[in-house]
């Protein structure tokens, strides 16, 4: 759901609570509506909740009763009122708004739906462990996510359950791996849809869709010299990489550069050794590629780089997969055998 609509999302509640209040018969008195910014953050955190599978959203207090829709994992919700088993709730689905109310132009709407759920799998931020219970049902179905013939919407209910968890749980050990799980299942997923594209073998990173940066910016700026970090600022070179390199040595050398500048920046996190082992290969490629176009003093120049970023390699990430397959590639370059391209004589 778009930013504006998760916004319109919080005031609607709001104001649904303040109207409902009055006719509330509940044994849980509900928090009066906020009058301030501090207030809202104290009515937010008695309210807010989520549910860690799928509930049906029913007319009444009878599981006999009409459905409206159903809750899938990890989407925010209000609860606005309890009754024995049963809650009252406010909550964001995938429902799209009737066509008599749809607007006449644009994309389709959606909004958010009102009803009854049974009180289980509910997590709030007073639930005792709850960001362990969400961390761990998030990771389960993030698991099943991967798997053939995955649940519908597996990947984005893991994303939403991270989400939530790092909402009410801001200050949880599992918050930043959260966060940056959840911006990156959004990024694979971009990812994939983008390169199904035609414009995907663009040769040059600004002719095709770009992948949304924000969530990912937002774990490097909440989460500054951790590993989560360092991971999310990896994702973000996909949109600067080429497309096609149309065998054009240009790509493969501008990438190696984009990597190398990675290795200065986070010499110490979990993807630099695979960064300077995609260096190391583009290099080697780009050697390949003048060889081929009878430039071989840019081909020798190549070639040396390549040789030192796999030195800096070996020195720092020996025991690595990412080291031997490096020393491979330079091998395979001393051995006049292509790198980039036809492998055989």
């Amino acid at each position: 759901m778009k930013n504006h609509a998760a916004l319109r999302f919080r005031y609607v509640a709001v104001a649904c609570l303040a109207l409902a209040c009055p006719l509330m018969l509940c044994a849980q008195k509900t928090p009066k509506p906020p009058k301030s910014p501090k207030d809202l953050a104290k009515y937010d955190e008695s309210v807010r909740a989520t549910v860690i599978h799928e509930a049906i959203v029913y007319v009444q207090t009878d599981d006999t009763s009409d459905h409206i829709t159903t809750i899938e994992p990890g989407r925010e919700m209000v609860v606005m009122e309890r009754s024995g088993n049963w809650l009252r709730v406010f909550a964001n689905t995938d429902e799209e708004k009737p066509e008599e109310d749809a607007p006449e132009f644009g994309q389709q709407d959606y909004y958010p739906a009102s009803g009854w759920i049974k009180d289980k799998g509910v997590i709030g931020p007073k639930t005792p462990q709850g960001d362990v219970l969400l961390y761990g049902a998030a990771a389960t179905t993030e698991l099943n996510a991967s798997r053939p013939h995955a649940p519908k919407d597996s990947a984005n209910s893991a994303r939403w359950l991270y989400m939530r968890l790092t909402e009410m749980f801001p200050k949880s050990p599992y918050a930043a791996e959260a966060a940056y799980r959840a911006a990156d299942i959004k990024w694979q997923l971009e990812r994939l849809d983008i390169s199904t594209l035609p414009s995907a073998h663009e040769q040059e990173s600004y002719l095709r869709p770009q992948i949304h940066e924000e969530y990912m910016k937002k774990v490097i700026k909440m989460y500054p010299g951790t590993k989560y970090a360092a991971l999310a600022a990896y994702d973000l070179l996909d949109n600067k990489l080429c497309g096609d390199w149309q065998g054009l040595a240009k790509c493969p050398e501008m990438e190696s550069d984009l990597y190398l500048k990675y290795v200065k920046e986070y010499p110490d996190g979990p993807k630099t050794a695979e960064a300077l082992y995609n260096a190391v290969l583009r290099l080697a490629s780009a050697a390949d590629i003048y060889r081929e176009d009878g430039d071989q003093k840019k081909a020798d120049a190549a070639a040396a780089r390549a040789t030192i970023t796999q030195n800096d390699l070996m020195q720092h990430f020996p025991q690595t997969d990412f080291a031997a397959r490096g020393a491979a590639l330079i091998y395979r370059l001393q051995q006049s055998v292509p790198v980039y391209g036809a492998d055989r004589d």
